[in-house]
C-alpha cells in the first residue's frame, strides 16, 4: 500500500528537502482519505493506517516547523460538503468538542468553569454525562413542529442537505408531538448503526457481493449520504438526540430538562445519560461506561460531559471551535510492549531537562512509536525504569506516547538503575537545580546555556510565532554557532553579515536574498504572536491571545507588569484573574518580563518591529464600543473573566492598567489604587449596577 512507504524512515534522519517532499505526499494522501471517508463513505485504509498518516504529519511538522503546506487539514472540522448534495447553512455552527484524556483533565475543566462563572468550591455544579457515540452528527430543522430540513455537520458552518434520507429513519419524527414546540428549532443528534445490525448488514452485503463496510460509523455515514433515498430506507439506521442548536425561545432551565422535553416530542435520547454532582461521580461514570462498553449496543469512543444549567451554558459560551461548557473524555487507546534501548536527556527553551525513552519501534493503534516521554527523574525512579527493560507503552489520542511501566520479570540480570545526570548535557556542563515546589530539574545557566539559546531561537521562528521562511532548526543552529545570531533581534540585523553568510556552504546570493525578503515580511507582527514568540514559560498560543486581548499592546503590558510588585497588588490580581492564567502562570510572566536580560532583549526586538494590536471582530453598536475599559475590585454578579468577555463582546478594549487613554473604570468591591488614579486622571467611574444595565441593554 502506498502509505506504508511513508512510515518507515526515521524522521530525525530526514533532510528538510526530504521532509518537505514527504509532507506534501502525506497531505495529498490524507486529503484523499478524508474525501473517501467523509464525502464518499468508502475508506480504502483502516483507521489505524489513517491515524498513522496523521501522526506522521504531526511529527514531521513538529521537527520541521518551517515547512509550509498550503492547506491545514488537521485543524478542520469534518470536511467540506460534497457537490453531490445541496449545501445548507446551519443557523448556529456545529462546534467540535475539546478533548480530555484523564481524570485530572475533567477536574481542570470543572475548575475552569467554576472560575469563569465565579462559583466557589461549595456551590453545586451539575454535570450531565453521556456516551460519545461514534456515528454521524446531523442537524434537524423544524418549523411550526414540522421537519423541513436535515443536514450533515459538513465543515461546521455548512452541511449537506440530506432531508430525503433523514425522512426514512424511523427514530426521527416528521412532526413534533405535543408540548408546544418552538416556532423554529434545530435538533442536534447522532445517526448510528447498532453493532448487531452492522454485522448483519455486512453479511447481506457479502452474500450479494456488495461493498463491505469497515465499521458501524462508516456504514451509517455511507447509508445516510446516498443520493437514492430508497437505499437509505433499507439500512438499519438509528438516531439519538443530544441537544439543540438554534432556537427562537427559551426551552428549559437545565440540559436534563431539555433532553426530557426533546424526548416528549418523540425523539430517542441516550438511556445511559446521567447527572453527576461532582468529579468523583463523573469519573465513576466514565469507568462504568468504559468497563461495560462491549455490552452497550452502539460503538462509542469516550464520554461527553456538559454543564447542566442552561443559563450557565449561555454565560460560558464558546472559544475557537469548541463550547466552554462541554468536553469529551476519550477512552485510552491500546498499549503495547517493546524494549527501551536508551534514555536520553533533552533541554527545552526554559531549561527543563526532560528524559526521553528511545524505543525499539512498535506499532500502537496503527502508529509507529519509537520515542516516549518519561516526564522527569522522579517518574523514572517511581516506576523503576531502566535502559534495556521491556516496557509497556501507552498512547491516547494526540497525547505523546508514555511509558506505563517496566516489566521486571523480563529484566536482564546485569541491569542497572538509571542515574540522572548531575549537570546539563550542554557543552558547558552547567549545574542543574530542582525547580522549587516542582519535580522538574532545570539547567541553572539560563541564557548562558547553549541548548536553551538555540531552542529559544527555534521557538521564536516557529510556525505559531514569527514563522520565518528559510530559518528552520538546522539553519538557526548553524547561524547561532557561527555567531551571526544570539538573540531574536539579531535575526532582523542579519543583512550586516550578508557577504559572510552567502559564502557559507549551502548559501548564495539568491538564498540569502530569499531569507532577507522573508525576514522583512515579518517585521510587522500581531501582538499575540509577539508574546508567544518570546518563549515565556507556560505561555502557549491561547494564553498569548489572552494577554494580547487584556493588555492590547506592549506598552500597556509592560506598564502593568512593572506594577505587579507583590501578589497583593491590584495589578497582580488583574493578571492572575484572567481566565486561563492564575497565580502560577502570572508569576512566570512577571519573572520573565522583568528579568534584566529579557527586558533588554524585548526592547531591542521591539525597536526592529511594528507590533499590531490583536484584530477584533466587527461588533454592533453599543455604549462601550471602541472604548478602553479597566476593571478593579470584585463583582458580585459575575467573575472578572466573564465581565471582561461581556465587555469585549460589546466592542470594548479591556486593558489591565489605567492610563490617559482609559475611557471607563468599572469599580467593584475592595477597589484598589486604580480608583484613585482614575479620579486623578478624570476618568469616568462605573459601579456594578451601572455596568449590569449596560450589558443587559445590549
Amino acid at each position: 500500500m502506498a502509505t506504508k512507504g511513508f512510515l518507515n524512515p526515521t524522521i530525525e534522519k530526514l533532510s528538510p528537502e526530504q521532509a518537505n517532499k514527504e509532507l506534501e505526499k502525506l497531505y495529498k494522501e490524507v486529503q484523499l482519505h478524508n474525501k473517501l471517508y467523509f464525502q464518499e463513505d468508502s475508506p480504502k485504509i483502516p483507521d489505524s493506517e489513517y491515524d498513522a498518516l496523521v501522526e506522521r504529519i504531526r511529527q514531521i511538522e513538529k521537527l520541521f516547523p518551517k515547512i509550509k503546506i498550503s492547506q491545514n487539514l488537521l485543524d478542520k472540522v469534518g470536511f467540506e460538503p460534497s457537490e453531490k448534495f445541496e449545501k445548507v447553512s446551519h443557523l448556529q455552527p456545529m462546534l467540535s468538542l475539546a478533548n480530555a484524556f484523564s481524570e485530572k483533565d475533567i477536574s481542570d475543566f470543572n475548575l475552569r468553569v467554576r472560575k469563569f462563572l465565579n462559583l466557589d468550591e461549595n456551590s453545586q455544579l451539575e454535570i450531565i454525562a453521556e456516551p460519545k457515540i461514534d456515528g454521524l452528527s446531523v442537524c434537524l430543522r423544524y418549523k411550526n413542529g414540522q421537519l423541513i430540513l436535515g443536514s450533515t455537520r459538513g465543515d461546521g458552518s455548512n452541511g449537506e442537505n440530506i432531508t430525503k434520507n433523514i425522512l426514512t429513519i424511523q427514530d426521527i419524527p416528521k412532526s413534533l408531538k405535543t408540548g408546544n414546540p418552538p416556532e423554529l428549532i434545530e435538533i442536534r443528534g447522532e445517526v448510528f448503526m447498532k453493532k448487531s445490525d452492522f454485522l448483519e448488514l455486512n453479511k447481506k452485503q457479502e452474500s450479494v457481493e456488495e461493498k463491505i463496510f469497515a465499521n458501524p460509523r462508516n456504514a451509517a455515514a455511507g447509508s445516510l449520504r446516498q443520493l437514492d433515498p430508497s437505499i437509505t430506507s433499507k439500512r438499519p439506521l438509528n438516531f439519538l438526540a443530544y441537544g439543540c442548536g438554534s432556537v427562537n425561545s427559551k426551552l428549559a432551565k437545565s440540559h436534563w430538562d431539555l433532553l426530557t422535553l426533546i424526548k416528549s416530542w418523540g425523539f430517542q435520547v441516550s438511556p445511559y445519560t446521567k447527572i453527576c454532582k461532582n468529579n468523583l461521580e463523573a469519573n465513576d461514570y466514565f469507568q462504568e461506561i468504559m468497563i461495560n462498553r462491549s455490552s452497550i449496543p452502539f460503538d462509542m469512543d469516550g464520554v461527553v460531559y456538559k454543564v447542566g444549567k442552561m443559563d450557565f451554558q449561555t454565560r460560558l459560551g464558546s472559544v475557537t471551535k469548541a463550547p466552554r461548557w462541554a468536553i469529551a473524555r476519550k477512552f485510552p487507546s491500546e498499549k503495547a510492549q517493546t524494549r527501551l534501548k536508551k534514555i536520553t536527556i533533552q533541554v527545552g527553551r526554559t531549561g527543563i531537562l526532560t528524559p526521553v525513552a528511545e524505543l525499539e519501534p512498535i506499532n500502537i493503534g496503527g502508529v509507529l512509536v519509537s520515542r516516549a516521554t518519561l516526564h522527569n527523574d522522579d517518574e523514572i525512579k517511581r516506576k523503576d525504569i531502566r535502559e534495556g527493560d521491556q516496557v509497556l507503552v501507552q498512547r491516547a489520542g494526540d497525547v505523546i506516547p508514555q511509558i506505563v511501566s517496566s516489566i521486571p520479570e523480563k529484566r536482564s540480570s546485569n541491569s542497572t538503575v538509571f542515574s540522572f545526570p548531575s549537570t546539563c548535557p550542554c557543552p558547558l556542563k552547567l549545574p542543574i537545580e530542582r525547580v522549587s515546589g516542582e519535580v522538574a530539574i532545570k539547567c541553572s545557566g539560563g541564557s548562558k546555556c547553549p541548548f536553551q539559546q538555540v531552542e529559544r531561537l527555534k521557538h521564536f521562528v516557529s510556525r505559531q510565532a514569527f514563522d520565518i521562511e528559510g530559518l528552520g532548526g538546522k539553519n538557526i543552529k548553524k547561524l547561532w554557532s557561527d555567531g551571526f545570531i544570539k538573540s531574536p533581534a539579531d535575526i532582523f540585523k542579519l543583512r550586516r553579515f550578508k557577504n559572510k553568510i552567502k559564502n557559507l556552504e549551502g548559501w548564495g546570493d539568491l538564498s540569502f536574498q530569499n531569507l532577507e525578503d522573508a525576514i522583512e515580511e515579518k517585521r510587522t507582527v500581531h501582538f499575540d504572536r509577539f508574546i508567544y514568540s518570546l518563549g515565556i514559560p507556560q505561555i502557549g498560543e491561547s494564553t498569548a491571545k489572552l494577554l494580547a486581548k487584556n493588555y492590547q499592546n506592549l506598552e500597556h503590558l509592560m506598564l502593568a507588569i512593572k506594577e505587579c510588585k507583590n501578589t497583593e497588588s491590584s495589578e497582580f490580581k488583574d493578571l492572575s484573574d484572567i481566565n486561563g492564567i492564575g497565580p502560577s502562570i502570572a508569576n512566570d510572566i512577571i519573572e520573565f518580563l522583568l528579568g534584566r536580560e529579557n527586558l533588554e532583549a524585548i526592547r531591542d526586538l521591539a525597536s526592529e518591529l511594528k507590533i499590531k494590536d490583536l484584530p477584533t471582530k466587527s461588533i454592533k453598536s453599543s455604549p462601550i464600543k471602541n472604548k478602553v475599559i479597566v476593571f478593579t475590585g470584585s463583582l458580585d454578579s459575575m467573575s472578572r473573566s466573564e465581565a471582561k468577555e461581556k465587555a469585549e463582546l460589546l466592542g470594548a478594549k479591556v486593558t489591565g492598567s489605567i492610563s490617559s487613554k482609559t475611557d471607563y473604570l468599572i469599580v467593584g468591591k475592595e477597589a484598589g489604587t486604580k480608583e484613585k488614579k482614575a479620579k486623578d486622571l478624570d476618568i469616568k467611574l462605573i459601579d456594578e449596577s451601572q455596568w449590569l444595565k449596560i450589558i443587559k441593554s445590549n
